[in-house]
This record gives structure tokens, sequence and C-alpha cells, in this order.
């Protein structure tokens, strides 16, 4: 068991993209290394859109936080908490998939969303340099009126360094 006992001495927490309306363009993620953690949670959380307006999120990884990426086919498992409205969802539901680089589901353009994705930094390709993740929302539609307003988080966990103070990850 770890010494650190509280959770920000346990998990850092990231931001991808801050609250946008993700109708304006392509919502990239920044840039995070995965070297000094051993896992990460990546977390969009969203109001209700539109129908048709889905979003999608698409993982890469780079060898340098400022890199040009490549797929990271490791979505696998979705927790998902999904309807108009979030507060009668009790509990998250798991969607499954083969391992992919992208997940969607058809109908949460109109629902406000709570996805989470997990992944290990071994599925990354170390052995050629990869280290460094960004997650990414495409555009999802011009509907002004009821544009779907999101944001993403990395939650970064599983340090490999047990410092109270936990390391950085938008540093190479």
């Amino acid at each position: 068991m770890s010494a650190n006992k509280d959770f920000a001495e346990q998990v850092h927490v990231v931001s991808g993209f801050l609250p946008v309306a993700m109708s304006t363009g392509a919502n990239a993620g920044d840039w995070i290394s995965m070297k000094n953690y051993g896992k990460c949670t990546v977390i969009l959380f969203k109001n209700i859109g539109k129908a048709g307006e889905d979003p999608t999120v698409v993982f890469e990884q780079a060898t340098s936080i400022g890199g040009t990426g490549k797929d990271l086919d490791v979505i696998d498992k979705v927790w998902v908490k999904q309807d108009t409205n979030l507060l009668a969802v009790g509990t998250f539901t798991i969607a499954t998939q083969t391992a992919d680089t992208s997940y969607t589901e058809a109908t949460s353009g109109e629902d406000a969303c709570i996805w989470m994705m997990d992944f290990s930094g071994d599925e990354m390709d170390v052995a050629n340099g990869y280290d460094c993740f960004r997650a990414t929302v495409a555009d999802v539609g011009t509907d002004t009126p009821n544009a779907a307003y999101g944001a993403l988080l990395y939650l970064l966990w599983a340090p490999r360094y047990g410092e109270q103070a936990l390391l950085s990850a938008i540093v190479d």
C-alpha cells in the first residue's frame, strides 16, 4: 500500500481541454507524458446537445508532448452515464468494443454524458519511444442554440514514484 493516503497524493488531475462548445471546431486535448504514471483515466463530461451531433473521443500517442501523434488502439471498455438528466442515473453501465482508437455512441448528442476510459501506459508503443498521450473530440456539429459544451480530464494514477507532490505530466 502506498504511503500516500490522500486522493491528490495518488491521482494527478490534468486538463485535457477546458469546457468549450464542442461545435466550434476540433477539440484537441493537451499532450501529457505517462513517464511517471502507470495508468490514465480519460473523462469526457458534456451537457445535452442535439441529436446527430455525437462526440467521438480519439486516443493518440507520441514520442514527446509536442509530438506528432499516431493511433492508440486501447479503448475497449467505457464506463457510461448518459441521459437527459444525469441526476437520475445512479450507476455507470459498461460499453465494450474491440480495442480501438476511438469511441462514440449513436444517441449521445441529445444526452448529457460522463464517459470514462482507462488505459495502461504499458499498452503504448514504449519500445519505439511512445510515452506521451492525448485525447481529442472532433467537432460535433454546428447547432448553436443547443451547442454541446464539454470538458475532458485526465486522471493519472499508479504513480511510478511515491512522492507526496506528484510529478508533472506536462513535461517530457
